[in-house]
């Protein structure tokens, strides 16, 4: 069976379904494998039909037989154990040279190890995410290669060509660099991504449950955000979803169970993040609501016995949607602010280069974080490369602050009605502390210091000197080691 194949993909189930047609329609010759083999033929003969570029393979040594050297296997199969045995049944088939690229949400440390054992052996992997669901695997998503930089060149051209593309026709796919950096990428963007969701949804509890808007008014709210600074593909849909209707032509959303789901994304970042030291606060807030959601039992339980005040808002309507619109712009900065700190921070703990205005344009178009604003994440970046903190950059500290009353109104407004609001308040309270010059932590120093001999630093001595006092004047004088990050 010798069709010389472009590339060979792995797993057809709906992202890996429509990457297939969206690489056909690009005029690339695709061979197809799926371990349960009926759904290739169902696939050929419904989603696939009329593609002439698409061909089936039955095993992995047909699909290995059907492809031009070097052969390049995309996986697109459940993240962990599953991609290891795909590799296994790969490798008796491969040559050196040949690529493997997994396009699943895989966590960076695999892709990490799977870099460096295949490399050994020849075999150049490509760790990718791929961002945009099931419309952005069909019609261009965005996509975070990285691993063995031998691979790029010989991956950029259909990768590239497959990917949403921007208002410039610039493709929202770059290499993004060594071992699990593109996985790494990818993660980074699924928790911003649980961020944007949480927080859109407390801007819904508000409207909803506090100002006791139709979800008819809530449409032409989102819509109107829509248009403005918070233009975004999750704005887009929320706006959707507040006007769809089911067959009884009720509100849909109003029918569907408070309990949140999760597939380990967002846990991973607020894991990381605790390792590397940096407080994304905004995204373990998020991770920590669906985990809070999904106590349905406990909550209802909880709510018959835990009293709080009246959730009604009475100020003007106008004046508290205007408020919450500039609460969620700010957070939403905050948000993205902290995911670039902790890649900023990776890159220097993992010894990667990675390009923070390229990510941005990788961001800007298929993904599901998309968004007007990305364009300006950008410029910053292009402008100074060497940008610490966006929240630095003229154009979101001027966002911030024309916004900041409005934001500090409505963290407080839901506060005093009982409205949870944990993530846009997070990200005040990140704010709050990222702009003192001085914090409390002096205090737990001297707490760390009383019960434990941990030391302390001090103003008025030379950095990196430590001391220790006998608070009580009844402990020792041996004082112990501190903990750095």
């Amino acid at each position: 069976m010798q069709h010389h194949c472009d590339i060979g993909l792995i797993g057809l189930a709906v992202m890996g379904q429509n990457l297939v047609l969206n690489m056909s329609d690009h005029g690339y010759k695709v061979a197809v494998y799926n371990r349960t083999t009926s759904k290739v033929d169902d696939f050929l003969a419904n989603a696939a039909q009329g593609h002439t570029n698409i061909f089936p393979a039955y095993s992995i040594k047909e699909l290995i037989d059907c492809l031009a050297s070097p052969r390049k296997v995309m996986l697109m199969v459940k993240a962990g154990e599953v991609v290891d045995k795909f590799i296994g049944q790969l490798l008796p088939y491969l040559e050196a040279g040949d690529v493997i690229i997994d396009g699943g949400n895989s966590l960076f440390t695999d892709t990490n190890r799977r870099v460096e054992e295949l490399g050994k052996r020849g075999i150049l992997f490509v760790g990718t995410g791929v961002s945009g669901g099931e419309e952005g695997a069909r019609k261009g998503p965005s996509i975070m290669p990285g691993g063995n930089a031998k691979a790029w060149p010989l991956v950029k051209e259909i990768l590239q060509a497959i990917a949403a593309k921007v208002d410039d026709g610039s493709p929202c796919c770059d290499w993004v660099g060594d071992a699990g950096s593109g996985h790494y990428v990818k993660m980074v963007h699924n928790g911003i991504e649980y961020g944007d969701m949480q927080m859109i949804s407390e801007s819904y509890d508000l409207l909803y449950s506090g100002l006791d808007l139709s979800h008819d008014e809530l449409y032409k709210i989102y819509d109107q955000w829509n248009q403005g600074e918070l233009d975004s593909y999750l704005i887009e849909i929320t706006r959707d979803i507040m006007g769809f209707k089911d067959e009884n032509q009720e509100v849909l959303l109003t029918k569907i169970l408070d309990k949140a789901g999760q597939k380990g994304t967002g846990k991973w970042t607020g894991i990381n993040s605790l390792e590397l030291g940096i407080p994304v606060t905004l995204i373990a807030e998020a991770v920590y609501a669906r985990s809070l959601s999904a106590l349905k039992e406990e909550r209802i339980a909880a709510s018959k016995i835990l009293k709080g005040p009246s959730k009604q808002i009475t100020e003007p309507k106008e004046v508290v949607i205007e408020e919450l619109r500039q609460g969620l712009y700010a957070a939403k900065i905050v948000s993205y602010a902290q995911g670039y700190m902790l890649m900023r921070e990776a890159a220097k703990t993992y010894a990667w280069h990675l390009n923070y205005g390229g990510i941005a344009q990788m961001w800007r178009g298929g993904c599901i974080i998309r968004s007007a604003f990305l364009g300006k994440i950008k410029e910053a970046y292009t402008k100074n490369p060497n940008l610490y903190n966006l929240l630095l950059d003229p154009f979101f500290a001027t966002a911030i602050e024309k916004s900041l009353t409005g934001w500090r109104n409505t963290v407080s407004r839901a506060a005093l009605k009982g409205i949870p609001m944990p993530a846009i308040s997070a990200a005040l309270a990140f704010y709050d502390g990222y702009r003192s010059a001085v914090l409390p932590a002096n205090l737990i120093q001297a707490q760390r210091d009383y019960f434990g001999a941990h030391t302390y630093e001090r103003i008025d001595r030379a950095p990196g000197e430590f001391f220790h006092t006998n608070w009580s004047g009844e402990g020792g004088e041996v004082s112990s080691t501190t903990y750095e990050l």
